[in-house]
């Protein structure tokens, strides 16, 4: 095979049926996409304004910013993320293989359906104070039993796919959605190993303690970022790019080494978490060291997705899907060198607890992985239901500004705010005593929480335009006229 047909993911796909490629349990992933992306957004909007306006908890203990936090966490990250990692990876294993995906459609049902299952009892759990108070791991020990025979089943599922595949090259997407799957299954796992009080209780006290409990959980919660935000969508930038630009990826041989390379290095990256801790300080500097050195292969990543657009860069102006993932790889570009700096102990220093924090998370997750995901969404809704174009590119548009708009005013808000923060809790008078007491910066603050939460506003207007839009596309019998998704032919070389 050559090296062109390799790199290009519209070389190695041959049509097949919908009912042969069960396209139908992809359709309900998208659709799961859609509907918790914006239970997600609407969340992260309401704790948001509860920041800046406290009268908003309502003085009920299951409305308030501690139950609904991590409502909005893990609906951003498991369920709008983790619909979005499966179905991408179930429609992009197929194709590249051309193979049915391993265990038929009972299996891939099961899949979703006991993933969704997961989504809803987690949540109610949250909101019922049912938590094991860990960072992206709130669940307690009988959802995380689930979890595992669910994303066991998953991993099965597309591993067996790989194997029986009647391509003979795999093509690198499914690369890093296999490390992905592998990966979070491990640190799932292991994270979680705790003992229940009781096999009838709903309370579990974990296997680790002290510090070594605090590594464990960054371990997990900083390689959940590396593996699950960061290996699982570069599969999907690695498919979605290329197809709607038209192109083969820029450079096949740089994304096998931003591939091993980002493997190798993300998995000792967590100790930066846990700077002036009781962490021992060589494995405070390993995890910088680290950190550090991610910047190479993320920004190497980040390359070869924009220079897949050489020769296409015309298709931004028309086509939704590729704004939406060109302007994401950007994102992840620049939260992948604020990353590592913010892990250099100096910058740490100011920046560790403040808001600075929150707007680097929200540049990655809302830059990087909401708007790579909704590129692909625009991509998939017209081939899925079988639409010649997306009922209105307008539409599209205007969601890719407003989601934008909303994006800035909310990653800025948090630099300025949380720079600030950290100034102010560092400043001492003439007597040595501390400037500022922690009310008054909290009072300071406030400004920047509304234009936060305008910003949240925003986004989550966008995505409801989105809703909207692929929801007409998927019932009208005919786009608008202006509504053309430009499709390229395979093209013969790739860039080296």
């Amino acid at each position: 095979m050559s090296l062109a047909a390799v790199a290009s993911p519209i070389a190695v796909v041959r049509p097949r049926t919908d009912e042969a490629l069960l396209d139908n349990v992809t359709r309900a992933f998208v659709i799961a996409i859609c509907f918790w992306g914006v239970v997600a957004f609407v969340a992260g909007v309401y704790i948001a304004l509860q920041l800046a306006f406290p009268a908003l908890n309502l003085g009920l203990e299951w409305t308030t910013f501690g139950r609904l936090r991590p409502v909005h966490t893990s609906a951003a990250i498991f369920a709008f993320g983790g619909n979005a990692m499966l179905g991408t990876s179930f429609h992009v294993v197929q194709r590249t293989c051309r193979a049915r995906l391993f265990g038929g459609a009972p299996v891939a049902w099961f899949i979703f359906w006991g993933y969704q299952f997961f989504i809803v009892m987690a949540a109610l759990s949250y909101v019922l104070g049912v938590t094991q108070s860990k960072e992206y791991a709130e669940p307690e020990w009988y959802l995380d039993l689930f979890l595992a025979v669910i994303w066991v089943t998953y991993l099965v599922a597309f591993m067996g796919s790989l194997i029986k595949r009647r391509e003979p090259h795999i093509y690198v997407a499914n690369w890093f959605y296999l490390a992905f799957i592998i990966t979070v299954a491990m640190l799932h796992i292991v994270n979680n190993l705790s003992v229940p009080v009781s096999l009838a209780g709903a309370k579990s006290y974990t296997l680790f303690a002290g510090v070594q409990d605090a590594m464990t959980q960054w371990w997990y919660g900083h390689n959940a970022v590396g593996f699950f935000l960061t290996a699982g969508f570069l599969g999907m930038m690695y498919y979605f790019i290329p197809k709607a630009a038209g192109r083969p990826v820029y450079s096949y041989r740089l994304s096998i080494i931003h591939f091993w390379s980002l493997i190798f290095l993300y998995i000792w990256a967590g100790p930066h978490h846990l700077h002036y801790t009781a962490l021992p300080d060589w494995a405070q500097t390993l995890g910088m060291v680290f950190s550090i050195m991610l910047w190479m292969p993320s920004w190497g990543g980040m390359i070869n997705g924009v220079m897949t657009l050489s020769g296409a860069w015309d298709k931004l102006r028309t086509d939704p899907s590729l704004r939406f993932s060109v302007t994401a790889v950007g994102f992840y570009g620049m939260s992948t060198f604020e990353g590592p700096m913010m892990s250099v102990k100096q910058v740490n220093a100011l920046s560790h607890y403040t808001d600075w924090t929150i707007g680097h998370v929200h540049s990655g997750a809302l830059g990087w992985n909401a708007l790579v995901t909704f590129g692909a969404v625009y991509f998939l809704v017209p081939v899925l239901w079988g639409k010649k174009a997306l009922w209105s590119t307008r539409l599209a548009s205007w969601h890719f500004w407003i989601a934008t708009i909303g994006i800035v005013l909310y990653i800025t808000a948090m630099w300025v705010s949380g720079i600030m923060q950290g100034l102010m809790w560092r400043a001492y008078d003439a007597l040595g005593f501390l400037q500022y007491s922690f009310v008054e910066t909290v009072e300071a603050m406030r400004p920047f929480y509304i234009i936060r939460a305008l910003g949240g506003l925003c986004f989550l207007s966008g995505a409801l335009l989105m809703v909207y839009n692929l929801w007409r596309t998927a019932t009208s019998a005919e786009p608008e006229p202006q509504s053309a998704v430009p499709s390229g032919p395979a093209v013969a070389h790739a860039a080296q």
